[in-house]
């Protein structure tokens, strides 16, 4: 069957998204108890698996201006008024900090009856990693007595929704391969059962054998906290917290094109209804070509018997999960996320999930029975954070400009209400990527809200030792202890960027629990002893589940080097905002540290610091550590370096070392991963070689010529994940290192440009910057170079060429310097 054109390629336009605005909340929202119920359907369980509406007749008698009102659910709503969509929430949280919304319903009420709805859904067992859940329930607060008909009560009513329902088996075939996937289950709709008419106006008092009133869960107001469910209140006796996001973005865009259609019999060209005939089994393949992040919208009719399987996935494979060139299609299959859709004859049914997809490559597989199945349209709803890209990188160079765009739509797709690791295979938070993908946000789009959260979110997960969570909102706790000493230069990281001493303060008590661990776990020898839980660094080979090699009691100088890293950034903050006499602990206790690297893991004849004292295992993931905490023999950073950049790069192509522009061959060094080499990006900036950072993109360059549209995971042809955040680093590197730009003081209160340019002859970039825009631009001009430099108002700072310092002014200046 040759490939065809579904009706309008398949993407069709629909009427405007209309969405509620997200309305500040005023401090007797946040700390009044509320007077709304928390309520539930009459004999539903609590925690199994669920989908359910809720309704309630509100009258007005005119539009006011404003009908603000405060929303949350367990484990997630949308709500919806007169039919329209206003928000979806509450944004993930924990129990302690469980979050409700803010919508002003003025602009979706119209004279008279107005139907307030919501369809509210917990997935039980097979819910996200990521969602943290105490019990099903709905709750609505006014904003004030003006509002109070909107609060939830007896008098709402709710009722099941059978026909759309979680669908564990969607997942099958991802587990069949043994891959990790944790996002929620697949979904079904069985548009027998499905209430079509769910935003229809109830007559009379609208009680029927489906809906019936809603009943309390002990409520907004509970006598004791033993009534109340797990997010009634807060540690601090508040009653629920306000989600300070702004809405998640809502915009159509493009599902895919036809790459593919198979069918028995064959049923020819497709015809333009896209009508698939009766007794038939086609397979219609999408390609984006790009990743998106999306919410899938189909519309259908007739095909009453059918079934219809919607299948996502970031790449095709081939074997068992081998991927290759993602732009390959013959030969490949989809092995995904599947939703099921079985058809009851009736016209213009619509399909979209609860939850958002990702994916690249979309399929539809269709069986019919007796009656032919009509597929009226295809569309996606992208979501996602809203960043806007406020920094710019232009070289002149298509590679670098591509590896800025796919860099962005990377960090993009990971970001939604929380940072994601990834956003296809387990949309969790994770420090280590968190770290990276923050000074993203700082650097490209100067939006510090989302770092904030994540931030706070980790210093809430600390257990009772002191170490944070790896990843939260989790629901079974993870632990990474070397992810607490990157929270650490998280907090680090903002104290830089943002001028904002009173939360950075707030998250002292937390760094100190996290390093009195640390130091609580130092041997006589002053290396890191054996620590509980999974000391994750990297994943390369050499490192098994990603954790260095260690003597019969920790001895790793890689987690030696970080906790003295962490150390340091924490006396950092000591000294500026918290104890100058715990500064001066963390340095002594961080120099020790570093002796005790230099004494008894330093190799002489290699020149190299060894994974441990036994001297057997070397590792360019402890190399780039010392050169950064110069725990290497005095004047000896330079050549460690030198070691580190002359070891093959691991190829993206077959996850083999390749030379990379360095001699073949090497020392042997346990090879740095994509996410790890933002810390060689951070060594060679530490020893002023920036210019010698942009060969090192030759991994990224491997990806684009594999045709993969984000940053993928690990070089690996089964790379579980191709988009991945912690390898997204160029972007903030390009404008750090290579441009120049970077805080010249903490809170970002002067600027330091110190640009690398390399072989380049010429950059335009920009950072965004609290008070406004950083704009630089280099002109190579013969033996001089020109560098055009623009600061916001109120901002001062310098420019450092090559050892020499030339103080800058607010505004616009020209200089002119020497090219060497």
């Amino acid at each position: 069957m040759r490939v065809g054109t579904l009706l309008l390629g398949m993407v069709l336009v629909g009427g405007p998204f209309a969405a509620a605005d997200r309305l500040p909340v005023s401090d007797a929202v946040r700390y009044r108890p509320w007077k709304a119920q928390w309520i539930a359907c009459p004999g539903a369980p609590d925690r199994d698996a669920g989908v359910f509406r809720f309704r309630k007749v509100l009258e007005t008698p005119a539009v006011p201006a404003r009908f603000p009102v405060h929303v949350s659910a367990d484990q997630r709503f949308i709500l919806f008024v007169n039919g329209q969509r206003v928000g979806k929430g509450p944004s993930r949280g924990d129990l302690y900090y469980w979050r409700f919304e803010t919508f002003d319903l003025a602009p979706f009420l119209k004279p008279g009856r107005n139907l307030l709805s919501a369809i509210v859904w917990n997935f039980g067992k097979d819910a996200p990693v990521a969602q943290v859940t105490d019990r099903t329930g709905f709750i609505v607060e006014a904003d004030s007595e003006a509002e109070a008909g909107a609060r939830t009560d007896a008098t709402w009513q709710c009722a099941p929704e059978p026909g759309h329902q979680p669908w564990p088996e969607g997942v099958t075939a991802l587990r069949q391969v043994g891959t990790y996937f944790v996002v929620g289950p697949g979904e079904r709709l069985d548009a027998a059962s499905y209430d079509w008419d769910w935003a229809r106006l109830p007559g009379g008092d609208g009680v029927s054998g489906r809906w019936q009133p809603a009943v309390g869960q002990g409520g907004g107001n509970p006598r004791s906290i033993r009534e109340a469910p797990g997010w009634a209140l807060t540690p601090e006796g508040r009653w629920l917290v306000p989600n300070e996001l702004p809405p998640m973005e809502y915009r159509q865009v493009s599902a895919g094109s036809v790459a593919r259609i198979e069918s028995t019999p064959d049923m020819g060209a497709l015809s333009p209804e896209g009508l698939i005939p009766a007794r038939t089994k086609a397979s219609i393949l999408f390609d984006r070509k790009e990743l998106v992040a999306a919410y899938p919208r189909l519309s259908f009719s007739r095909g009453r018997g059918a079934k219809v399987r919607l299948s996502y996935q970031e790449a095709l494979v081939k074997d068992r999960f081998t991927k290759n060139n993602r732009n390959e299609i013959a030969g490949k299959r989809l092995v995904g996320l599947t939703d099921l859709v079985l058809p009851d004859g009736g016209a213009g049914r619509v399909f979209e999930p609860l939850w958002w997809r990702t994916w690249r490559f979309l399929e539809i597989e269709v069986e019919t029975a007796e009656e032919p199945l009509v597929i009226d349209g295809l569309e996606a709803f992208a979501t996602g954070y809203p960043f806007a890209e406020k920094g710019r990188f232009d070289a002149g160079d298509t590679t670098l400009a591509r590896i800025w765009e796919t860099g962005w739509r990377t960090a993009r797709l990971c970001a939604h209400e929380t940072y994601m690791d990834c956003p296809y295979y387990e949309q969790l938070q994770y420090v280590g990527d968190t770290r990276v993908q923050a000074l993203i946000s700082y650097a490209v789009s100067g939006d510090d809200r989302l770092a904030r959260q994540a931030i706070e979110a980790y210093d809430h997960s600390r257990r009772s030792d002191g170490i944070t969570s790896s990843r939260y909102p989790s629901s079974p706790p993870q632990y990474i202890p070397p992810f607490s000493l990157l929270w650490v230069g998280m907090v680090h990281d903002f104290w830089r960027y943002r001028d904002d001493p009173a939360f950075v303060k707030r998250q002292l008590p937390g760094t100190r629990t996290v390093l009195d661990f640390y130091l609580a776990h130092q041997r006589e020898d002053h290396l890191v002893g054996y620590v509980p839980w999974w000391s994750f660094i990297d994943w390369t080979g050499p490192f098994a589940a990603g954790v260095p090699p260690q003597d019969d009691n920790g001895g790793s100088t890689s987690i030696t080097l970080q906790m003295a890293n962490a150390l340091r950034e924490a006396a950092d903050l000591e000294a500026a905002l918290g104890d100058r006499a715990r500064a001066a602990v963390y340095r002594q206790a961080a120099q020790k540290a570093v002796d005790a690297v230099v004494r008894l893991c330093w190799d002489e004849s290699k020149g190299l610091v060894a994974d441990t004292l036994a001297q057997k295992q070397f590792s360019q993931q402890a190399n780039i550590l010392a050169v950064l905490a110069d725990a290497v023999p005095a004047g000896r950073r330079a050549a460690v370096l030198d070691k580190v950049l002359a070891e093959p790069i691991l190829s993206s192509k077959d996850g083999s070392p390749k030379a990379g522009g360095a001699p073949a061959g090497g020392l042997g060094l346990a090879k740095a991963s994509y996410y790890f080499r933002f810390y060689l990006a951070r060594a060679l900036e530490a020893l002023g070689r920036g210019d010698e950072y942009l060969p090192q993109l030759e991994p990224w360059r491997e990806m684009l010529d594999l045709g993969l549209s984000t940053w993928a995971e690990t070089p690996d042809l089964a790379a579980r994940s191709d988009c991945h955040a912690w390898s997204a680093h160029p972007n903030y590197d390009l404008l750090t290192i290579v441009a120049g730009i970077k805080p010249g003081s903490p809170g970002f209160k002067t600027v330091r440009i110190e640009p690398h340019l390399g072989a380049l002859d010429r950059l335009n970039a920009a950072m965004p910057h609290p008070k406004g825009e950083i704009a630089v631009s280099y002109r190579r001009l013969g033996e001089k170079v020109g560098a055009s430099v623009t600061l916001p108002a109120g901002l001062t700072g310098e420019l450092v060429w090559h050892g020499k310092t030339y103080l800058l002014a607010s505004g616009a200046q020209e200089l002119t310097v020497p090219a060497r």
